[in-house]
């Protein structure tokens, strides 16, 4: 039975790094911005947590030093925990050997050359789906194709932020979906379940937005059509593993054996194709794996500091705040989409938000009889809402960035995001309480 007392102090960790992420985000993003520099990108989360984290050693000098190693030693020896970190060393080495041998370009090019003429929007928007469902990266998705975008925006004088708008929607819809993607992996395993089981529960919520967001699409190409998109180059076989591996997650097979496959597949064919060779392939997967690294850093450092707020009472500080608000199952849902919501604001990485708030969502799940695969929906899906319409998440800035245009001119048309939002509070009211 679980004696801690709530204490609210112990959660002073999270508000450090908040203070100094955020705060600092703020100020070189928009008080005293450098020059081809995100702001966000200015001070490394990876400092930022290692801050909070001697905070939280800091605190409670009931417990040693030793025992406190010993605590954040559980937390990150947690099996779901590993598990995540070894996934995603092997979704480094996939994107990197798929990237080197040329096949998210040639998937995007088959993509773009089946397309009807005069539906370039709509179609931009299938494709970014479909694309980043494969990939597994909305930023790299919406690197490959916004140029595209752009094109077609000023062949047929249409609004520049409204194109683009439909490249991201569509990418972070394939974000949140993809079985493969970092916010997947980090909101399936720190609830324990499944990644097919958590894609029926988000398809449920994601699909009908997507439906209506191309509906409204496919109105404005009737009414404004844009310029036919033009031929492009591509090869067929490196399109295969992307094909391949989509199939496979969908059915079901676990991902380690998915991700195998996949890295399998692109060095032969990349090999046979002469896009790759041993050397180019190995060196292209260990890149992969280092852009990894970050994400790794902070999911131990995160560990760590949550399962010293737990053991301080941290964790039972913000139930007892829930439970003083809420009594129903709906509340607890409610309660877990704000929490995410609010870290994905302050840290403007969607991985990283999910990785902090699914130990509080573990437990709000718990004390409110929540469906683990509902709670891994929830985390996944509010912090793709938020990370695609925040202007200075790396998405809208890089789009905004490969287009010529400001971040925010390209918020009032992400009609995806809004909608997805929307169909998260319908999801929500319809549960039975």
């Amino acid at each position: 039975m679980n004696d801690r007392k709530p204490n609210a102090p112990a959660l002073l960790p999270i508000l450090v790094f908040l203070i100094i992420y955020l705060g600092s985000g703020l100020y070189f993003e928009y008080i005293r911005p450098e020059e081809g520099q995100m702001g966000f990108y200015v001070i490394s989360v990876v400092v930022a947590f290692g801050l909070a984290l001697i905070v939280a050693f800091i605190q409670n000098r009931s417990l040693d030093f030793n025992e406190k190693i010993h605590i954040c030693a559980q937390g990150v020896g947690d099996d779901n925990i590993m598990i995540m970190l070894f996934i995603f060393l092997m979704a480094g080495a996939f994107g990197g050997i798929a990237n080197a041998a040329g096949g998210a370009q040639s998937t995007a090019n088959l993509m773009l050359d089946i397309l009807p003429n005069n539906f370039a929007i709509p179609g931009l928007f299938i494709i970014a789906c479909l694309i980043s469902m494969s990939m597994g990266t909305s930023v790299g998705t919406i690197t490959v194709l916004v140029p595209i975008a752009a094109e077609v925006a000023r062949n047929a004088g249409v609004s520049m932020p409204f194109v683009v708008a439909s490249v991201v929607g569509g990418s972070m819809f394939g974000d949140n979906l993809s079985v493969i993607s970092d916010t997947t992996i980090a909101a399936t395993r720190t609830q324990g379940v499944e990644m097919k089981d958590k894609f029926r529960v988000n398809f449920k919520i994601a699909l009908p937005a997507a439906l209506l967001t191309l509906l409204i699409l496919v109105i404005y190409s009737i009414r404004y059509p844009a310029a036919p998109l033009g031929s492009y180059s591509f090869n067929l076989w490196l399109t295969l593993p992307y094909f391949i591996v989509l199939v496979l997650a969908l059915l079901g097979v676990n991902v380690f054996i998915v991700l195998g496959i996949g890295i399998i597949l692109f060095f032969m064919i990349g090999g046979a194709s002469g896009t790759i060779t041993v050397s180019t392939g190995f060196s292209a997967m260990g890149t992969g794996t280092n852009g990894m690294f970050e994400t790794m850093i902070v999911t131990i450092l995160v560990a760590s500091i949550s399962a010293l707020m737990k053991e301080y009472g941290g964790f039972e500080a913000v139930l007892a705040f829930i439970r003083k608000h809420t009594r129903s199952r709906k509340g607890g849902m409610a309660g877990i989409c704000l929490l995410t919501a609010m870290m994905d604001i302050a840290t403007a990485n969607n991985t990283v938000a999910i990785v902090i708030a699914a130990p509080l969502a573990r437990e709000i799940s718990t004390e409110y009889g929540i469906d683990p695969k509902k709670t891994a929906s929830l985390l996944d899906t509010v912090s793709c809402i938020f990370q695609g319409i925040i202007p200075y998440g790396a998405q809208l800035l890089i789009a905004a960035s490969l287009a010529g245009i400001s971040s925010i001119t390209i918020i009032p048309f992400l009609f995806y995001q809004f909608l997805l939002s929307l169909f998260v509070m319908i999801s929500i009211l319809l549960e039975r309480s």
